[in-house]
């Protein structure tokens, strides 16, 4: 079935699920199923298809926490026993392979079906001849450590992140190989669905689908072949698009047929349908990601009812990207966008997740103000649901093809073939999908090999120089390609040139000043930190909640890079000590709890002031992704989000950074404090500027307010002492005396008064380290879904308050308290979770003690 064809009216997919049995061999022991048939093997009942480790993980033989199993060093065979559904004379049986990882065979009732080398490539073969009854379908899986020890030339340069460089031979995902960062979980089997599928009437081939936009008009052509099949013949097809009540039809014309070895009954169509006044598609931080529905209505002659051919939907929008004088800047429908975002990552076990699980996590992301996922060059191509929540909830999609930092033999023939089929069937898969924003040859492939002291020549691979974007230019013409994630400069990882993984800020061990100082472009991944979850996560860990940081259990859940005499732990340290002042080897040791906390703080404090740098209207930047979007694994990994699916701590710190209307403020030493407003919206805002001054956390001792208009999709820069009637050194730069405030916030307000965002300005260290009493103060009252309205107030100014409620969710957490104040946070059930009695404390990084929660 074409990729981009979702249903066809008459045609009925059963996806074998039930039935599978699963066993292993040594490499290369049996040639066949006849040859293991005799053997005797035992074979073990599981529900596939699924990967090796999924298979052996529902069936309580493995996991994550258990010792080590090499999935890549055995043969695996899959085998099931299937009734294949009636289909009549003039109907296809259709037998398709989604995935299979990574070398397999596939035999039907003995015969040998097909066999594959590439994990990212779909198969499917037309099984019309296929007897009535019982039939026995068998996949091998062959171990790709006895592959890999074939000798082969060395490659150009080597990379640190995997121990068998020859993998660059095989096209599998390096996830489940990556030893310093990826859980050992190695991709094997049938990794996405196998089915049958019964077709009458109509097959349709070579589909293509395309979208656009002139001016205000938007346009969309569809190309295909269809076969008639049996006694039916087309009379006329018809391209319908429509949005809502509004219905747009057009009628495809037939083209001759170019093939003269072609099936008699095939013809092929083509049609353009054009929309005036077309709702356009935007990400959802700029505006509304309108969608249409797109298909085909296929008339048979004889027929009362056409064939409903369903495309699924579709939207129309520009992408543009400007790269003049080293820039890398993204507009979406004439608009320049700040991207900003987080590294996708999948279940390292499955690959896959169900799109009620995507639902919920791109409504997290887009809650976060993120309007980009780039999905890396070491994970898989996602599933097709996965590009659907991507179009309807706005999220703009970075996709690498999947290559990452190794040299790939592009001068072996078979690898460049199969490396072009992969392309083609993934370029179909993404057609006409209006998330699709860039399309980037690797991950970081020409910054290895530069870093790695190759010659100057060997960064540039045909692969991705010719043989790629030729491919793009091809099947998505409207999209732009670039050649590597690192790319542009006078080397590739140049952070103020193209794009860069940065980590001056971050791994390089750079102070927070670097973020301005390197003039970043685009940083295609950035900010990796060991960020400490929530004690529901730690939980998880081997050992659990009470487990040391410096315990192996927690070192092994680390990442850092192979050979590394340190890991991200240690990055995340250095911060700790620069921002609060405290040793991290003392607070380890003395009062592991407060380490904890002020880990958690310390990497969400750096990600906002870095994003805050970036989002300045003077700023170079034009968009940067978080590494990594969520955890693989339990324990402090790179993502924002937990294995579990709850955010962490930096989480709600890039939340407020990240909003398309947003206020933040900067240090800009002897010109004083400034401050900054950020509007995303396509209209004007008016609104009032209040700038509150406090002493000791709670007194004020000045406040100024201004009538500020901040244009739609642009940024207001102003100079915080405007607003008061003679100088005040707000940021204590000349430092003629002691402080005259210890906090500053601004708040942008409404006409009604109501804050629309908020901001401090303050020395964390100082006021962490007041550990005063705050006044803090919180009530929930019941809500009818189940939840609660928490309300917290303070009497002093409150740092970085959280709540601790099991059971539930909180809406909000890790957020400044401005001394008077109130918040109401909504908590919701844990959906996972029993049903409880609210009890619970709120907590602040400044006070002595935390507050229990009453109940109204």
């Amino acid at each position: 079935m074409p990729a981009r064809l979702k249903s066809i009216a008459g045609h009925r997919r059963h996806e074998l699920t039930a039935g599978w049995e699963l066993c292993s061999t040594p490499p290369g022991a049996y040639d066949g199923p006849l040859e293991l048939a005799a053997a005797k093997v035992a074979w073990l009942p599981v529900h596939a298809p699924a990967t090796v480790a999924e298979c052996l993980r529902e069936a309580h033989l493995w996991s994550l926490d258990a010792p080590q199993r090499n999935f890549d060093s055995e043969d695996w065979w899959y085998r099931l026993r299937f009734t294949p559904p009636p289909h009549g004379p003039h109907e296809d049986l259709a037998l398709g392979f989604d995935g299979l990882a990574t070398v397999a065979d596939v035999w039907l009732n003995g015969e040998l079906l097909l066999t594959s080398d590439n994990m990212f490539l779909a198969h499917e073969r037309l099984l019309n001849e296929l007897r009535a009854g019982e039939s026995e379908l068998v996949i091998r899986c062959r171990a790709l450590n006895h592959l890999l020890a074939a000798r082969r030339p060395r490659p150009k340069w080597r990379t640190p992140m995997v121990e068998e460089q020859q993998l660059r031979w095989f096209r599998t995902t390096l996830l489940g190989r990556t030893p310093g960062w990826s859980p050992p979980a190695a991709a094997v089997g049938p990794w996405r669905p196998v089915w049958l599928e019964t077709r009458a009437y109509i097959r349709l081939s070579d589909l293509a689908v395309r979208s656009g936009v002139h001016g205000t008009q938007g346009w969309l052509e569809v190309g295909t072949t269809i076969t008639a099949l049996g006694n039916a013949a087309i009379h006329d097809v018809s391209l319908i698009v429509t949005r809502g009540s509004l219905r747009h039809v057009v009628p495809l014309v037939r083209r001759p047929r170019n093939d003269p070895n072609s099936d008699a009954n095939s013809e092929a169509h083509f049609g353009r349908l054009e929309i005036a006044a077309v709702e356009l598609w935007w990400p959802h931080t700029h505006g509304e990601p309108a969608l249409y529905e797109v298909s085909l209505a296929v008339n048979l002659q004889g027929a009362d009812t056409p064939l409903a051919v369903d495309l699924g939907r579709t939207g129309f929008r520009t992408i543009t990207l400007d790269t003049r004088a080293g820039d890398f800047a993204l507009s979406v429908n004439g608009v320049p966008v700040f991207c900003r975002g987080a590294c996708w990552t999948p279940d390292p076990v499955t690959l896959n997740a169900s799109p009620h699980s995507l639902r919920n996590t791109l409504d997290q992301l887009c809650s976060a103000g993120m309007n980009m996922l780039r999905v890396g060059g070491t994970m898989v191509y996602e599933h097709g649901d996965f590009l659907e929540a991507c179009d309807a909830h706005g999220v703009l999609l970075w996709q690498d093809f999947m290559f990452a930092n190794m040299a790939y033999p592009e001068e072996d023939a078979a690898f460049t073939a199969t490396v072009r089929a992969e392309a083609r069937q993934q370029l179909d898969r993404l057609a006409a999908h209006p998330c699709l924003a860039i399309l980037c040859g690797n991950s970081e492939g020409e910054q290895q090999a530069a870093m790695w002291g190759a010659p100057r020549e060997s960064w540039s691979s045909k692969l991705f120089y010719e043989v790629l974007p030729e491919l793009v230019r091809t099947h998505r013409p409207d999209v732009p390609y670039w050649p590597s994630s690192a790319h542009g400069g006078a080397f590739p990882h140049q952070g103020n040139v193209g794009t860069t993984s940065y980590y001056g800020v971050g791994a390089y061990l750079r102070p927070l000043e670097d973020a301005r100082r390197a003039e970043v472009r685009f940083a295609s991944e950035c900010l990796a930190f060991a960020n400490v979850p929530q004690p529901q996560a730690l939980a998880r860990i081997p050992g659990g909640e009470k487990l040391r940081s410096h315990h192996p259990a927690w070192k092994a859940r680390t990442p850092r890079d192979l050979g590394a005499g340190w890991d991200f732990d240690d990055v995340r340290d250095y911060y700790l000590k620069h921002l609060f002042g405290h040793d991290p080897l003392e607070l380890r040791y003395g009062d592991h709890d407060r380490y904890l906390t002020l880990s958690r703080v310390v990497t969400g404090e750096v990600m906002a002031a870095t994003f805050a740098e970036w989002r300045r209207k003077r700023s170079t930047c034009r968009g940067a992704l978080i590494w990594f979007w969520r955890d693989l694994w339990c324990g402090a990994g790179w993502g924002v989000i937990d294995a579990l699916g709850a955010p962490k701590a930096a989480y709600y710190y890039l939340r407020r950074a990240l909003q398309p209307l947003a206020v933040f403020m900067s240090d800009e030493g002897g010109n004083g404090l400034f401050v900054h407003i950020a509007n995303e919206r396509p209209q004007l805002i008016e609104c009032k500027l209040e700038l509150t001054l406090y002493r000791d956390g709670e007194t004020v001792v000045g406040s100024a307010t201004r009538a500020v208009k901040v244009p739609a999709r642009d940024t207001l820069e102003i100079a915080a002492v405007e607003l008061f009637e003679g100088f005040l050194d707000l940021s204590y730069a000349y430092r003629f005396g002691p402080r005259a405030q210890d906090l500053v916030s601004a708040v942008l307000r409404d006409a009604a008064g109501a804050a629309l965002t908020e901001a401090f300005y303050f020395d964390l260290r100082r006021m962490a380290d007041s550990r005063a009493d705050l006044g803090l103060e919180a009530v929930g009252s019941a809500r009818s879904d189940g939840g609660f309205d928490l309300k917290i107030t303070t009497r002093r100014f409150a740092q970085s308050v959280w709540i601790e409620a099991e059971g539930f969710i909180s809406e909000e957490d890790y957020f400044h308290l401005a001394p008077g104040a109130g918040k109401t946070i909504i908590l919701r059930p844990d959906p996972g979770g029993k049903t409880r009695a609210l009890r619970g404390r709120i907590h602040a990084l400044n006070t002595l003690a935390p507050a229990k929660i009453g109940i109204l």
